[in-house]
């Protein structure tokens, strides 16, 4: 039976060390770019491909992210009085994106499969996509909604791919060894994690956004502890692949914001601003200005 998927979950538990010291109280999922922070351009791209329930999975420290997507009571009355409609109508907009449910990340390992397993109960029996609080692809129409038509073809786990140009940078992604099977779709036969350059089976990186089946479960729940001892959602994906086909989908017109490393959350910043018609030509005198 064909489902719809109505369930992302978003992963924001994660300490943020390589921002510290400003995410020792702040989480780096509400990091901004320009004025907007990382996890709203996430939940924004999950509405726009019509998603209708955001489960966010956070851990200590993450209550920020909370009360960005509630309502301001004070703060909308303070906006209303002083006439700040634009301001009010977003902050307005922005606590009625989604059906939001919090929980937090709970279990004896690390790793980014923890927090999936700890929605097993709220996704129950259907499909749903999963999408990094901390990381983007910008891309038009969406990312998700780029993947979202395939599955409905396949029925099958998809996950999200973007072409690595730099070979050196191969090293940092999952790089998938893969079969075409029509377009821009492709069969993962493997995933090969960070690889040498010279090693890497293709330019391929398959990581992001994920749409998954609830068969990927029972693998969670019986997964070994991978490196540094933590649960990798790689690592159940290989198990997947061997019991069904995974297909990556390469996202196209896409720019993948990795805004966990702080060069690519600068580059995302300068990125953004450089395109706000507000104030991109003040911004980009200043630019050629200190780069003589």
């Amino acid at each position: 039976m064909n489902q719809k998927i109505r369930k992302a979950i978003i992963p924001a538990a994660g300490y943020g060390t390589r921002f510290l010291p400003v995410t020792k109280a702040m989480p780096k999922e509400m990091l901004p770019v320009v004025d907007k922070p990382i996890i709203q351009y996430v939940v924004e791209e999950a509405v726009e491909s019509g998603i209708e329930d955001i489960i966010i999975v956070t851990g200590a420290n993450k209550r920020a992210i909370e009360d960005h997507f509630d309502r301001a009571s004070e703060l909308e009355d303070w906006l209303k009085e002083n006439h700040k409609e634009k301001e009010l109508e977003e902050i307005k907009r922005i606590a009625s994106l989604a059906n939001f449910i919090y929980i937090r990340q709970k279990g004896n390992y690390y790793g980014n499969a923890l927090p999936v397993l700890n929605a097993e109960h709220l996704v129950e029996n259907e499909s749903f996509a999963v999408l990094w609080g901390d990381e983007f692809i910008y891309s038009q129409p969406p990312r998700l909604k780029q993947m979202l038509p395939v599955f409905e073809k396949y029925q099958t786990p998809i996950i999200s791919a973007v072409r690595i140009k730099n070979k050196n940078d191969l090293a940092r992604y999952g790089i998938a060894k893969v079969k075409q099977v029509e377009g821009n779709v492709f069969q993962i036969e493997k995933i090969v994690e960070k690889p040498k350059p010279q090693e890497a089976p293709s330019n391929l990186a398959t990581h992001g956004a994920y749409i998954l089946t609830p068969d990927v479960f029972p693998i969670l729940r019986n997964l070994k502890p991978g490196k540094n001892n933590e649960l990798w959602l790689p690592d159940a994906i290989s198990e997947l692949i061997k019991k069904r086909p995974v297909y990556a989908v390469e996202i196209e017109n896409a720019r993948y914001y990795d805004t966990g490393n702080k060069l690519e959350y600068l580059k995302a910043n300068i990125d953004f601003a450089v395109r706000n018609a507000e104030f991109n030509g003040e911004l980009i005198k200043f630019l050629k200005n200190i780069v003589k």
